[in-house]
């Protein structure tokens, strides 16, 4: 679930680029990185952290050229490691390339078996890699030829932002699982997973690059190419409930609109007694306060969020989420001392999050707890590129929704079905992937990959 941001044509293209990774942050805490070019030289400056720790004045001073691409991380294939930061850079013989991803490729052991049986060397242990040595190796002298070649390869989920020296290429696999959108600044062109990224730089959105298609970017021209067969969409549901900012727009949906219509749509399906309506701030608010108006019950906030801490669900170990998740946010005991309340989550993964957010409502004299879920049980492996992939650590593919309840402490728990769930996304709710609530995956997972993923997370 990381964030990529690039510009083409802007003489302060390292500035701006380090203010779109900045309005990404949510989706990679891990690490952050930016490359430019210059006069066929590479500036690269990368580190482990926030994008707040990785860059300063001097840092940011030093990006000089007119085209930047960049990167934010967390991790899914490949650790959380400092050889993993991206964008990865490497020169070879048709010049500079460099690599932003955002996705997973399910056939990377089968192409990183063949690259390696070929003679190539990885650096890393991220997919992402595999797509610089598809493009090393092939000998066209177009770049479209070269790009488009070494995509065909490759299968999964992948938005793409690429630099071959000064062209900016940016791709989107056939079923647009990630989002990716296209703007403009003062004649500069920049793409970017969300739009959120967009609106602080005061960029114009253009539009979505397309499932399937393929941008190259180079004096100021964009050059659109659809060299893939077309595939029935696949749009990641999981951005609306939870990864992405309520700000953007992903899928032709404003995401807070759609999180105020999973709550509303769970208030009907939901129906219990409760004095007021609250949320696990900051991602199940939305949902909440759709939740608070279709119930026509009060809306309160009691708890409040330490913003200085970063999301629980995306850090890479066990025993920083729960430590996260200790400080994170704090009750405030006189609102719900002796309340019967609602709470709205956005999601159930592992169970032990939820069972702390119980916990402490009931020590500050939370009368009843009626938790209520913004989307359906998570019972299936992601391969797509959110950090579930082992169904061990999904609580709902191991237990009942009754003994869900129980294991967190609530009185009752509601999830939203899967009908209620897509028929808050838009009008073409068939576009959607819902392979981690129904286990039917819209492309084919091959079974060596699925058992490394799974080794990966035990």
């Amino acid at each position: 679930m990381c964030g990529i941001f690039g510009i083409s044509g802007h003489k302060e293209a390292g500035k701006i680029t380090y203010l779109g990774l900045y309005a990404l942050q949510h989706r990679g805490e891990e690490s952050a990185g930016i490359v430019s070019y210059n006069k066929n030289n590479i500036i690269m400056k990368k580190g482990m952290g926030l994008v707040s720790d990785v860059f300063d004045k001097k840092s940011i001073d030093s990006l000089k050229g007119k085209v930047a691409i960049g990167h934010v991380r967390y991790s899914t294939t490949g650790g959380s490691h400092s050889k993993n930061i991206q964008p990865f850079f490497v020169k070879h013989k048709n010049g500079n390339l460099v690599i932003a991803h955002n996705g997973n490729l399910t056939n990377s052991f089968d192409l990183s078996t063949k690259l390696e049986q070929s003679g190539s060397i990885f650096q890393t242990s991220m997919d992402s890699e595999i797509v610089v040595h598809l493009l090393a190796k092939e000998v066209s002298p177009s770049i479209e030829k070269r790009v488009i070649n070494a995509l065909s390869q490759i299968e999964g989920a992948y938005s793409l932002l690429l630099m071959i020296n000064d062209t900016m290429i940016a791709a989107r696999d056939p079923f647009g699982f990630r989002p990716l959108c296209l703007g403009k600044l003062e004649g500069a062109y920049i793409v970017a997973s969300e739009t959120c990224a967009l609106d602080l730089i005061n960029a114009t959105y253009v539009r979505d690059i397309e499932p399937g298609e393929i941008v190259f970017i180079e004096n100021g021209k964009l050059r659109s190419v659809k060299a893939f067969e077309p595939q029935k969409h696949a749009h990641c549901i999981f951005e609306h409930i939870y990864f992405a900012r309520p700000d953007s727009m992903i899928f032709g949906e404003t995401v807070y609109n759609v999180r105020k219509k999973l709550g509303a749509c769970l208030a009907e399906e939901a129906k219990v007694e409760a004095d007021f309506v609250m949320p696990i701030p900051d991602s199940g608010s939305f949902a909440a306060l759709g939740y608070a108006q279709r119930s026509q019950k009060p809306f309160e906030l009691g708890i409040i969020r330490n913003h200085y801490i970063g999301r629980t669900f995306i850090q890479p170990s066990q025993f920083t989420r729960e430590f996260k998740v200790r400080v994170k946010l704090n009750p405030i005991k006189n609102v719900l001392n002796g309340k019967n309340v609602v709470v709205v989550e956005d999601s159930i993964v592992r169970g032990t999050t939820s069972q702390n957010r119980v916990k402490t409502l009931r020590n500050s004299g939370a009368k009843k707890i009626h938790f209520c879920v913004s989307c359906p049980p998570i019972k299936n492996p992601c391969f797509y590129g959110i950090d579930f992939p082992s169904k061990k650590e999904l609580i709902a593919a191991n237990k009942s929704v009754e003994q869900i309840k129980d294991f967190i402490g609530a009185d009752s728990l509601h999830y939203l079905s899967l009908n209620g769930m897509l028929d808050s996304v838009g009008i073409d709710k068939q576009s959607f992937c819902t392979a981690c609530f129904s286990g039917k995956y819209p492309t084919k997972i091959p079974t060596k990959f699925s058992k490394k993923m799974l080794e990966k997370n035990k």
